[in-house]
């Protein structure tokens, strides 16, 4: 009679294992056995993720595998994966390859047949979705590039998708890119998600016409969702709009010109808002 497979065995290959993105309790017992039965792990930031391997006292060799040296190292973990050694793949938080380094890794490993395992667990991505409260249907965009000109291109290429959008960005660079969300997503909703399941959680969620830019500067890495975009009729400014807005610029702020026009007249608030900008460049 033949055996049947134990489907729990650990055998030779890559595994790509999720790890928390802040609270140390948020990991798999699936994850904790195939790191304890690694031959090696490969880890972004080794420092990061030793706090992580000493908690769980998973004493397994570790190896530096991150953006700048992951094409270097390549031949020498398909060999180490061709020898029949079992190897694992962790980030410094969350689900390796999204937004991290193993893409690359992941493909070769594709092309040698090298058996590619993953352990799935905690992603900042589907955390933040699923208490957005928007659209079931999202685009991951992921990290933005450095250049306002690049990011208004991607922005425009995308600005009336019909699903959520779901960012990582640079605390360091947050409130520039709000600034550049109302150009583009001023009708929609937005919640920013920052030091997601640690001490200092916190969430913002309202709309991004009335976002304001952070006082404070928050650490390391923000995740951000607007809302799916709805395709309601509206309404260009014609020349009596902007008569009364070029009056009216000096009296009262740009956000309550926007409510102001974009409820009575039903304008798309991003033209409003645009063409505020508009006029006080010319200035």
């Amino acid at each position: 009679m033949a055996l049947k497979e134990d489907k729990n065995k650990i055998n030779s290959g890559l595994y790509i294992v999720s790890t928390p993105i802040g609270n140390l309790k948020d990991i798999t017992f699936r994850a904790l056995d195939v790191l304890n039965h690694s031959n090696f792990i490969l880890c972004e930031d080794t420092r990061i993720s030793k706090k992580l391997l000493v908690h769980y006292n998973i004493k397994k060799k570790i190896l530096s595998y991150h953006k700048f040296n992951e094409k270097k190292n390549l031949d020498k973990i398909i060999k180490l994966l061709k020898d029949g050694n079992i190897i694992s793949l962790i980030s410094d938080a969350g689900t390796p390859t999204i937004s991290d380094p193993g893409r690359i890794l992941v493909k070769n490993c594709v092309q040698e047949n090298i058996p590619i395992i993953p352990i799935p667990g905690v992603s900042a991505v589907t955390t933040a979705v699923s208490i957005s409260g928007f659209s079931s249907q999202f685009y991951f965009h992921g990290f933005l590039p450095d250049t306002d000109n690049s990011i208004k291109k991607e922005f425009e290429n995308f600005k009336n998708l019909k699903s959520s959008i779901v960012f990582f960005i640079s605390a360091q660079k947050l409130n520039k890119i709000l600034n550049l969300f109302k150009q583009y997503f001023l009708d929609r909703e937005i919640l920013i998600c920052r030091e997601l399941t640690k001490f200092h959680e916190s969430f913002y969620r309202g709309k991004v016409s009335e976002i304001n830019s952070f006082k404070f500067i928050p650490k390391g890495e923000v995740t951000v969702i607007i809302s799916d975009y709805k395709n309601k009729k509206k309404y260009d400014l014609d020349e009596s709009d902007k008569k009364k807005i070029k009056k009216i610029i000096h009296t009262k702020s740009v956000k309550d010109i926007v409510r102001i026009y974009s409820q009575e007249k039903n304008i798309s608030k991003s033209k409003i808002y645009n063409y505020c900008l508009q006029i006080k460049n010319e200035k």
